[in-house]
């Protein structure tokens, strides 16, 4: 399997390429799958992210930092990550996934980044694995403001409409794709007084809309 350009967009190379095979092997294609991966990778982030966080706002209380790392670690979050890195293209899926859908689903997207994560840790270390989450969530960081991202996306898109008294967003489903016991969610979010509209996806209806408000929030600077 040829993961040479998802090496180059991580920004590792690693020296036990199988890890790397693994990190991106749903448990619906076999063994050994990233499973166990990922949850060695989950801690590796929020270690990472709680590092970032402590050291750039150290006016934070425990309770504001802890909703900050929830913030950036949530499956949304790594979604949106795993969808710049084209992981999809990279992922092995068994043929049941494959048919639903399963390269575009955000919980297996964001799963298989967290594997990569422990992935990078088992290949190189702690520094090599904190060094690729730096560069992907430098954007993140660079631009997180507290004040808005303690509020949920919704809440906090709201607000900034009606304190420029413009029309609140309107959401509308876009999408609906899978089982029904495992069904993936795409949200519109259009705010008219801006031209302005983005795509969220979810398990729930709620979370796509929260997606694609967050989306909204990311591009409101730009306009």
């Amino acid at each position: 399997m040829k993961l040479e350009g998802l090496q180059r967009a991580i920004g590792h190379s690693f020296a036990r390429p199988e890890l790397l095979e693994q990190a991106v092997t749903h448990r619906s294609f076999g063994s050994p799958h990233n499973e166990r991966l990922e949850f060695l990778g989950d801690s590796v982030l929020n270690c990472v992210t709680a590092l970032a966080l402590f050291g750039r706002f150290g006016e934070l209380r425990e309770g504001d930092l802890s909703r900050l790392r929830a913030n950036l670690v949530r499956q949304e979050a790594l979604h949106r990550l795993a969808d710049g890195l084209n992981l999809g293209e990279y992922l092995r899926l068994g043929e049941g996934e494959l048919k639903s859908g399963g390269h575009r689903r955000p919980s297996i997207l964001a799963d298989a980044l967290e594997a990569i994560f422990a992935a990078v840790y088992i290949d190189a270390g702690f520094e090599a694995a904190k060094a690729v989450i730096d560069r992907l969530y430098a954007s993140s960081l660079a631009g997180l403001d507290p004040a808005r991202a303690l509020k949920d996306p919704k809440t906090a898109l709201q607000e900034w409409l009606q304190g420029r008294r413009m029309a609140l967003p309107r959401y509308s489903l876009a999408d609906t794709r899978g089982e029904a016991h495992q069904q993936e969610f795409e949200v519109e979010c259009e705010i008219a007084g801006l031209g302005l509209k983005t795509r969220g996806v979810g398990v729930s209806r709620r979370a796509a809309e929260q997606q694609s408000a967050q989306r909204a929030l990311e591009l409101l600077p730009k306009q």
